[in-house]
């Protein structure tokens, strides 16, 4: 073995890899000078070094914004509006028997360049009339011994969207039935979806998963508690792959100023439900006070191509279908 092939790379040595190793493990003697002190690189210097091989990714930290402080709504610059992203953890996934157990919110203020500041945090236990099932506390880690003895005012939710423009979630389906039925005003607010009303493959991404896309931006964070989530989002949603390119919060701010159309396909022929289904339509029983019919939800610009296509696929006569068209403000309700 060559002298060349002795030595020993250490990554948080200065000069590493430069000198031979002068000591080893179970040599008889070794000179007090012969051992070097390891001297530790700054951190991101190390992750750029090993990123440099191309034979490793490095995660960071996702560090959450500092508060803005001293804000209040009366500061708004021109143009300015108010965003809060929302996240709860509940004891199950029906709003109608389970109950919120954590609720986070982040505020944040924004215009038409984009994201600005994060201005108020709202974070809060609560202890639910039954115990945590064990699934819950195996994926979000709040036991009954958390939230003993801790409870959310709904007046205090109320007060802090108030001033809210957009109110966001990464499953609004899920996030806002449960919060509309915990604390007023959450029904009149506008809401957007970031898993439903983003296109994260056209922005480069794999999956619409909270997790994956903090991961194929680099970072990784204390996932599945509700506040750490909101900022996770906050993050992921402003992030842009090149400094020209979109971001996700603006076509989020985009999709929630358009209306979209439910189209019910009320009477529809039973010989061609493959055929709406094929196109993206779901069945409704009626049972929620809806036609009970297949239907589907379009953008306002899509909605004369699929009355055309009702007509002549479907129907194959002159109709006028049923639509129930939506703003921000109706979308996601239970």
């Amino acid at each position: 073995m060559t002298a060349a092939n002795m030595r020993q790379f250490d990554l948080f040595a200065p000069g590493a890899g430069s000198e031979p190793l002068s000591a080893v493990p179970g040599a008889k003697r070794a000179s007090r000078n012969s051992l070097r002190p390891v001297v530790p690189q700054e951190p991101e210097a190390m992750a750029r070094q090993l990123e440099a091989t191309g034979a490793y990714r490095v995660l960071r930290r996702l560090e959450a914004r500092p508060v803005l402080a001293g804000w209040s709504p009366d500061r708004l610059a021109p143009g300015e509006k108010i965003g809060v992203i929302l996240d709860t953890e509940t004891t199950g996934l029906d709003c109608r028997s389970a109950e919120i157990i954590e609720l986070g919110m982040v505020m944040f203020t924004y215009d038409d360049a984009g994201i600005r500041d994060v201005v108020r945090v709202f974070d809060a236990l609560r202890e639910p009339g039954v115990p945590i099932p064990p699934e819950i506390t195996r994926i979000t880690g709040i036991t009954d011994q958390m939230v003993a003895g801790k409870a959310i005012d709904p007046a205090a939710v109320a007060e802090f969207i108030a001033p809210a423009d957009l109110v966001i979630a990464h499953n609004a389906k899920f996030d806002r039935p449960f919060c509309e039925r915990f604390a007023p005003g959450f029904d009149a607010k506008a809401w957007a979806c970031s898993v439903a009303e983003v296109d994260w493959t056209a922005l480069g991404f794999e999956g619409s998963k909270l997790t994956y896309l903090i991961g194929q931006c680099g970072w990784f964070h204390n996932g599945h508690r509700a506040v750490d989530d909101c900022h996770a989002l906050l993050e992921v949603l402003d992030f842009r792959r090149d400094a020209a390119g979109p971001s996700a919060f603006s076509a989020l701010v985009a999709s929630a100023g358009r209306r979209r159309g439910r189209i019910f396909a009320v009477g529809s022929p039973f010989e061609l439900k493959d055929a709406l289904k094929a196109r993206g339509y779901r069945w409704n029983d009626g049972n929620d006070g809806r036609p009970k019919s297949w239907w589907t939800e379009i953008e306002e610009d899509g909605f004369d191509a699929e009355c055309r296509f009702l007509r002549e696929e479907i129907y194959r006569r002159d109709v006028e279908p049923i639509v129930q068209w939506l703003t921000a403000v109706e979308r996601y309700r239970a």
